[in-house]
């Protein structure tokens, strides 16, 4: 596959990274504005057009009353108004529906044009598989809350939330392969001990990010709206009171909300004195560049986070903080790709 080949498969990797980051964004605003329920049926092909007459708009309206979360949550709702939570889920639905096609069409037309080398082609098919399995995973999510109780399960939301993750990372990872498939000439020191640590520091952000998902599932922002304490605590009552133990983990507000701050607190601690061991190597142009990064955008999510705690989880401020989340995976999966190409 020639340079050019590769330059251009890897710009439309990137664009299709760009389309998740965005659908990541618009997601998170689905879930806080309390839209995630307002379409109670999956039609992946007949869905894609909206209601388009106002007797569509009232049948569509009828079939959301017939649910649990308009009965006990939103009784008397007029139309306008839950039309301005159908327009949050449907166009979710619809960007995650465009990001298939931005993925298919071109796919196709690298494979016909056999600009596809033998090694890459599992990985983007693998790719597609993905895609599509997280699109079963939203409707499986969404059908979690079309019950009794209006919840979404936070099982599944963060489910979802980490899918969405892994689809973005390993395509910006096969990117990186793409623009960057020679080693630098730069000799970087500790190689292997860095590449390690960077590993590590990747798989820690995201089980940061999955801790966040179960803040969100749970409502568990809005439980202790002070900082560093909670409840003029530094280590809070009730974080085993459930039963189980382990269930406190996923299921208990008081102490969901305590193991994102303190997994938050660790990355404060971590990142810093990752950026000061790896400058010390000698790292090239990029790699000091992406360190140099990291450290900014760590500094820029604990500021969202906190602020996003104090204020109350303000919309804009939570939606923020979910795309710095990722913003902050994509800075260490870089990283971690530059330590290895370093």
């Amino acid at each position: 596959m020639s340079s050019n080949h590769q330059k251009a498969i890897a710009i439309w990797l990137l664009i299709c990274c760009a389309t998740i980051f965005a659908m990541v964004i618009l997601g998170g605003a689905t879930r806080l504005t309390g839209s995630g329920l307002s379409m109670v049926q999956w039609a992946p092909i007949m869905g894609i057009l909206p209601p388009l007459s106002l007797a569509e708009w009232q049948e569509t309206f009828y079939l959301y009353q017939q649910f649990p979360e308009y009965k006990i949550k939103n009784y008397g709702m007029s139309l306008d108004e839950f039309k301005s939570i159908f327009w949050f889920e449907y166009s979710h639905r619809l960007l995650g529906r465009s990001i298939g096609i931005i993925f298919f069409f071109p796919m196709l037309y690298f494979f016909l044009r056999g600009r596809v080398e033998k090694s890459l082609k599992p990985k983007l098919i693998t790719m597609f598989i993905l895609g599509g399995l997280q699109g079963l995973m939203g409707w499986y999510m969404v059908k979690s809350g079309l019950v009794a109780n209006p919840h979404v399960s936070q099982y599944r939301l963060t489910a979802h939330l980490a899918l969405a993750f892994i689809i973005y990372g390993y395509i910006f990872w096969v990117a990186l392969d793409l623009l960057f498939p020679e080693q630098q000439n730069n000799a970087l020191m500790n190689r292997e001990i860095l590449k390690k640590r960077s590993m590590f520091l990747s798989i820690f952000v995201f089980i940061t990010v999955l801790s966040g998902g179960f803040v969100a599932g749970l409502k568990a922002g809005l439980a202790y709206n002070t900082f560093p304490l909670m409840n003029g605590q530094l280590i809070p009552d009730g974080l085993l009171s459930l039963d189980p133990a382990w269930s406190n983990f996923f299921e208990n507000v008081t102490t969901v909300q305590f193991d994102h701050r303190l997994l938050a607190t660790a990355l404060f601690i971590i990142i810093p004195v990752f950026w000061f061991t790896s400058m010390r190597n000698n790292p090239p142009t990029r790699l000091k560049l992406g360190l140099n990064l990291l450290l900014a955008m760590l500094a820029v999510q604990i500021t969202l986070g906190i602020s996003t705690l104090l204020l109350h989880v303000p919309v804009t401020l939570a939606v923020a903080h979910q795309g710095g989340a990722l913003l902050l995976f994509t800075i260490t999966l870089f990283v971690s790709h530059q330590i290895r190409k370093g």
